[in-house]
């Protein structure tokens, strides 16, 4: 592995998201990029996945254009950084995670890797910080809980049955256990 490509994209996701910060808090945003990567890096990733981590909210989230990445990253990166972005042709938050959801049921097993760091990192966070606020937590975000909850439940269910997904069942456990954990039981996502 490539420690300095590594440590090169942790300072170019730390400059491209300078002064943000996550939803509701005084969490520099640049923590969650980390998350992702040790998710992938504890997974034994590729460097390429382990880069592609660090950067997967750049272009969506930053002034970064996907010519930037691969002009110091390579096209391959840069390719899964955009699918991984969310559409910017869509404008309403339902018609944006239906297109997320259509595209990781497709999507390449290394872009699905990705994902499912990211939304693993994401709703240990939710978790973490949801009971200690309380029903106040959700106004951090732009939509209510109910739509939050059929989001993560589809993420579930999408992690859960794809079939060349290659992370070990226990992380896949842990993330539908924690959707349950915050939004409660749904009968049509199955902890194996």
């Amino acid at each position: 592995m490539n420690q300095a490509q590594i440590f090169a994209a942790i300072e170019f996701a730390a400059k491209a998201h300078a002064g943000q910060y996550r939803k509701g808090t005084r969490i520099p945003y640049l923590f969650h990029p980390l998350g992702v990567a040790r998710i992938l890096i504890e997974e034994n990733c590729s460097e390429e996945l382990i880069i592609t981590g660090l950067l997967h909210d750049t272009i969506e989230d930053t002034a970064v254009t996907g010519e930037q990445i691969a002009e110091k990253f390579g096209a391959a990166v840069a390719g899964m950084v955009q699918m991984l972005t969310d559409s910017p042709h869509l404008d309403h938050w339902p018609d944006r995670k239906n297109h997320t959801l259509q595209t990781l049921s497709k999507a390449p097993a290394a872009v699905l890797m990705v994902a499912f760091a990211d939304k693993l990192d994401n709703i240990r966070s939710i978790g973490q910080d949801y009971p200690a606020a309380g029903e106040k937590f959700w106004e951090r975000f732009s939509v209510p809980k109910e739509q939050m909850a059929w989001y993560y439940r589809s993420l579930a269910d999408v992690f859960s049955n794809r079939p060349e997904f290659f992370f070990n069942k226990k992380l896949i456990r842990e993330f539908i256990e924690t959707v349950i954990q915050v939004f409660g039981e749904d009968p049509f996502v199955k902890v194996e």
